[in-house]
């Protein structure tokens, strides 16, 4: 794989997936059609999301950090919508003829809530930066690993 990270196309492209099981949701089709293929979409933006929030928290040197912060997040937040969607029997899968959703789902749940806790505590938000305070990041990116 490339060491490079677009981070910006990566989040517009994990956006459009969140954006299409969400579509997939409204829809009155066979749910056994979708259902593996949407859990698979899941997992796959779960991966995509463990990848991007790995090389955004190993790289203290990203230009523009705090806005791929914000967009990471943004996008975390989609993506726990889109699951409690899915977990509270709103859309076309239900737990009764798929029972094993309701583990996958706690489990992409649980990643994505470590995910955002790694990113929140990695950066101050804009709002945040006007005041001197200094993020554990930004002293680690100063004084280097100890």
């Amino acid at each position: 794989m490339n060491k490079r990270i677009n981070f910006e196309d990566t989040i517009y492209v994990i956006s459009l997936r969140i954006k299409m099981i969400r579509d997939l949701m409204k829809l009155d089709t066979d749910a056994g059609l979708f259902y593996r293929q949407t859990m698979s979409d899941l997992e796959f933006i779960n991966s995509t999301m463990d990848m991007l929030s790995e090389k955004f928290l190993g790289n203290l040197k990203i230009l523009d950090r705090d806005a791929e912060a914000d967009n990471i997040l943004a996008v975390e937040w989609d993506f726990g919508q889109i699951l409690n969607q899915i977990s509270n029997n709103s859309g076309m899968f239900s737990p009764v003829d798929y029972p094993e959703m309701l583990t996958i789902i706690a489990t992409l749940r649980k990643n994505s809530a470590k995910r955002e806790k790694q990113i929140e505590e990695s950066y101050v938000p804009a709002e945040q930066t006007m005041s001197g305070t200094v993020s554990k990041a930004e002293i680690t990116g100063l004084l280097g690993s100890p």
